[in-house]
């Protein structure tokens, strides 16, 4: 009964028109709101006892653009138009699957919410999106009902409760420049640990010599190439590579999956990367290892796969399975790996569109919102809620998120893709010297 209390109880904003009538609500019709599902029978039912939706006639004025969010509001009834600060408008409809998420969330309203036509709306606390940081533990297992029976999953749980998981380990002179670069090296420094690997040194030579670097003399030495690069940079495209290099496999099956997965992770890197230019909130550089690392969790997965009889599993297998270990298995990773705190949540939260960690953006924010970008003009689309709806968008402090604002960051993203390299730490993601996108 707490729970439902701090998490439903809403704050009466007085921005909102004043209710006309209102109607009953049914623990079925909260069942089908995110994040509210994830409460208790006993809560929702107690909740749908003692509250009402309220009943708003046509053009009543939800909430307004730029004022505070004090309660957190989903459309159960009729059609709604979010206007942003542009002027641009885009509707929500009740019964659609984005109707299931909140109309808006997160620190302030990034449109206005104008009642197209007589709507019914329910308003609960903006504490309800903390819900599942409440409930959830790390590097937890949630394997749903409808795949207790998957084979694959059973004895990748075993191994994986056990501690038995072989967890990919970045090569020695990643970990050792990373930690260096925390005390303030310089660039002779970082050149005598990253001689220690002949082969990483060779790929940040290629990347050095790239036609786009506006000087005539190649680079020919490992000092040369962090002098051009830059410290930070070759920090993380050495990162960039060693990450690379994990997502190999010879079974065929498995590498298409692997393939994948990379492909889709340079893309939300890239995407990341130009959201955080944008916005000028977030550094860049780190924004784009943070995409590059949000799925990390598939390749112990995948890798434990290949290791199994075939009979073990079909591919549908383990598309199904995918979504619910490489969040987990994600940040047990990275901890391993000694990543910094604002890293480790990226893997559990990149795909969880309506978590919120504090007032000011963050890392997990970007490559959220870099990895529904990556899916704009895709079918997925239809399946999440409007971009400007979720809680990492209201954060965002230069640059409003139009559908013309969202095309400009996709085509700045894939000229990084289909360009040579100039591009930040990664200046390898594309073509021609291709040393992240070729295999290993």
């Amino acid at each position: 009964m707490a729970l439902m209390k701090r998490f439903l109880n809403p704050n009466k904003p007085s921005s909102a028109a004043a209710s006309q009538s209102s109607e009953d609500l049914s623990v079925e019709l909260l069942k089908q709101l995110i994040p509210v599902r994830n409460l208790s029978d006993e809560e929702l039912e107690s909740f749908a006892l003692e509250n009402k939706a309220e009943v708003l006639p046509e053009k009543s004025i939800l909430f307004n653009a730029g004022d505070p969010v004090d309660a957190v509001v989903f459309l159960l009834r009729g059609t709604v138009s979010l206007i942003d600060a542009q002027g641009k408008c885009h509707e929500i409809e009740a019964d659609t699957l984005k109707a299931k998420f909140p109309l808006a969330s997160g620190i302030k309203h990034v449109t206005t919410g104008k009642a197209k036509t007589r709507v019914s709306i329910l308003r609960v606390s903006p504490k309800i999106m903390t819900i599942d940081k409440v409930r959830t533990e790390h590097a937890q297992l949630n394997i749903p009902e409808r795949l207790a029976e998957s084979r694959l999953l059973q004895v990748f749980s075993e191994s994986y409760l056990d501690d038995e998981l072989e967890i990919p380990t970045l090569p020695r002179v990643a970990i050792k420049l990373r930690t260096a670069m925390q005390k303030d090296i310089g660039i002779a420094e970082a050149v005598e640990i990253i001689q220690l690997d002949p082969v990483i040194s060779a790929k940040l030579l290629q990347v050095a010599n790239c036609p786009l670097y506006l000087t005539t003399t190649p680079a020919k030495t490992c000092f040369d190439v962090v002098n051009r690069i830059g410290l930070h940079a070759t920090r993380n495209l050495v990162i960039s590579l060693s990450i690379k290099h994990t997502f190999t496999q010879k079974s065929p099956l498995i590498a298409g999956f692997l393939d994948k997965i990379w492909k889709r992770s340079v893309y939300i890197s890239c995407i990341s990367y130009v959201l955080a230019a944008i916005t000028k909130q977030i550094d860049p550089e780190e924004a784009l290892l943070a995409g590059l690392i949000c799925d990390i969790g598939a390749v112990p997965f995948l890798n434990f796969a290949a290791n199994l009889p075939a009979s073990y599993y079909t591919e549908q297998d383990i598309a199904q399975a995918l979504p619910y270990v490489a969040g987990p298995v994600g940040y047990t990773i990275l901890r391993n790996w000694d990543f910094p705190d604002e890293f480790l949540e990226i893997p559990r939260h990149s795909t969880d569109w309506m978590y919120s960690e504090g007032e000011h953006l963050t890392l997990n924010d970007i490559v959220l919102l870099s990895r529904m970008h990556s899916k704009i003009g895709t079918p997925a689309m239809a399946n999440l809620p409007a971009i400007t709806s979720v809680p990492a968008a209201s954060k965002l402090e230069n640059v409003s998120l139009s559908p013309e604002n969202s095309l400009h960051i996709l085509y700045e993203a894939k000229s990084k893709i289909m360009k040579p390299c100039k591009f930040s730490p990664c200046k390898c993601l594309v073509r021609p010297c291709r040393t992240l996108t070729q295999s290993p």
